[in-house]
């Protein structure tokens, strides 16, 4: 039996705070969690492996045992000795069923969690992932969706200007612990859908707007829809077609300063008549003969 080391597992120095015990912990269980790597035996082992090593690391007591015993953990695994197991063995002089396959045998030999201890023994409850999608309308107002997990329902509340592919947490939401230890966490992602008209960079927006060809002659106003308005805007005479115009301060909200916004850029594409009564062909066809001279 190998020594276990659980800083290795969990890729941090032996100096690592709690806190980069839980950040640590909390990126490699969402990587390789089963609900991610469905049917990946390899995957499910490396996930068990994070747990074990989260398991001890995370809990202060078992953190100095295991820093005490280091890689001489072998003479205390003997019979009389912290863990009061051998090789693997529990006190009943068996290895674990299938069904206390929750941590190695390095484990046991070191903490000695026999039958009647791992029964008693209370342990942090799986985290979860969930996802829900929403409309860029509704991450531009905020709303709130129903999260369905198994036996039980969450309302959760999502702020304006929220991004695609953002990750929220919801602490103590995941499974259950056992024997009243904690919940462990929810971590649901957040889809935004496509939309038909405006595109999404950052708190930007980007869209397109019809161009009248005799506005970008002349010059004017025209119409343009931003997500929450309507309004119209100074074309300045000649505008070529694809102009892009920023309007400051019309796109999405800041997800953590929501009274800031982005900004819109809408772009100009200008719209050739195709209905042209006979009247007004001759009069265009008289301005080309005259610019041509």
């Amino acid at each position: 039996m190998e020594y276990r080391d659980y800083y290795k597992v969990l890729g941090i120095e032996k100096s690592a705070s709690a806190d980069d015990i839980k950040k640590a912990y909390r990126k490699l269980a969402i990587k390789y969690h089963p609900d991610k790597n469905p049917g990946d035996k390899k995957a499910e082992e490396k996930f068990k492996e994070i747990n074990e090593a989260y398991d001890v690391l995370s809990d202060p007591d078992k953190r100095k045992k295991y820093d005490n015993l280091g890689t001489n953990w072998q003479q205390y695994a003997q019979p009389g000795g912290y863990g009061q197991t051998y090789q693997g063995y529990n006190r009943s002089g068996r290895r674990p069923s299938s069904d206390e396959g929750m941590f190695s045998d390095f484990f046991e030999s070191i903490f000695g969690f026999g039958d009647q201890r791992r029964s008693n023994m209370s342990s942090r409850g799986q985290d979860q992932q969930a996802e829900t999608t929403i409309s860029l309308e509704e991450a531009f107002y905020g709303t709130t969706r129903q999260v369905n997990l198994g036996d039980h329902k969450l309302n959760l509340k999502l702020k304006p200007g929220i991004a695609h592919g953002q990750v929220l947490k919801m602490r103590e939401k995941g499974a259950a612990g056992r024997n009243g230890g904690p919940a462990g966490d929810l971590y649901i992602t957040v889809n935004i859908a496509a939309h038909p008209r405006y595109e999404r960079k950052g708190n930007d927006i980007y869209s397109e707007a019809p161009l009248s060809v005799f506005t970008a002659m002349l010059g004017g106003k025209e119409p343009v829809t931003t997500i929450d308005k309507t309004l119209n805007i100074n074309i300045p005479a000649g505008t070529d077609s694809d102009k892009t115009f920023r309007l400051k301060g019309l796109g999405m909200p800041d997800y953590n300063h929501p009274e800031q916004r982005g900004d819109h850029y809408v772009k100009m594409v200008i719209e050739v008549p195709k209905d042209l009564t006979p009247t007004e062909r001759e009069q265009l066809a008289q301005m080309a003969t005259r610019r041509k001279n």
